[in-house]
């Protein structure tokens, strides 16, 4: 079975719970780390599908990988490979469809409800539910590129997903688990700690930390739902 390419931009910021779902599913996965100096290839051989992690650089900063990884999204959308960003990586889609990459309405750090467009689409990958609970750490967003479907939104920032064929951008952090929530708010940094002063939307570690315990089964449950649509298993 050839494997997913996984695009990696932070130290020690793997792929998270999607790891796990590809493991449970059999399913091999490369990750290559612009933090550690792994260079990202400019083709598809050899690979099945494409998954972009998130980062706390914009995706707007000149960085080489950033725009490494934008000619690699351009290249699996030509070729009908599907690619599935989460934050950045949603952010990075976005950018190479033409779309622009702003502060957000608001940020959001934390659990946030998403409200699930009224639309086939969506449904087809969101569920039936109006409503799901999501993992967000986001301080920009995405307008909707063109020809692309909103698929959901929030109070904070009015475009949480979309769709474009087989491709799915996310705002938010499908691949998140506990101990990569643990991990971002040991390294939390200055802008993190202001910002729950400035805006409701930023949650406190206390209050993430309670609400994971609430959310993050569901969460999982939702993942399983899109990666399984996402590369057709489900």
């Amino acid at each position: 079975m050839e494997p997913v390419l996984v695009l990696q931009f932070m130290p020690d910021d793997g792929p998270g719970y999607f790891g796990t779902w590809a493991a449970r599913h059999g399913l091999p996965c490369v990750v290559l780390n612009a933090a550690a100096g792994q260079s990202f290839p400019s083709t598809m051989t050899g690979h099945r599908a494409l998954a972009i992690l998130g980062g706390a650089m914009s995706a707007n900063d000149d960085l080489p990988y950033l725009r490494d990884a934008e000619r690699l999204i351009d290249h699996c959308m030509g070729g009908g490979v599907p690619v599935l960003g989460h934050c950045l990586g949603g952010q990075l889609m976005a950018r190479t469809l033409g779309a622009r990459i702003n502060a957000s309405p608001a940020p959001e750090v934390g659990w946030h409800r998403m409200q699930v467009a009224e639309d086939a689409g969506a449904r087809d990958w969101f569920g039936e539910a109006d409503v799901q609970q999501v993992f967000h750490w986001h301080y920009e967003a995405f307008d909707l590129p063109a020809g692309a479907t909103a698929l959901g939104s929030s109070v904070a920032c009015p475009i949480q997903a979309f769709s474009l064929g087989p491709h799915l951008g996310l705002q938010f952090h499908l691949e998140i688990d506990a101990q990569k929530i643990d991990a971002w708010l040991a390294s939390a940094d200055e802008l993190y700690v202001q910002s729950q002063h400035q805006h409701p939307t930023v949650q406190s570690p206390q209050s993430i930390r309670r609400r994971t315990t609430e959310h993050h089964q569901p969460h999982h449950a939702l993942a399983d739902r899109v990666y399984g649509r996402w590369l057709g298993l489900t």
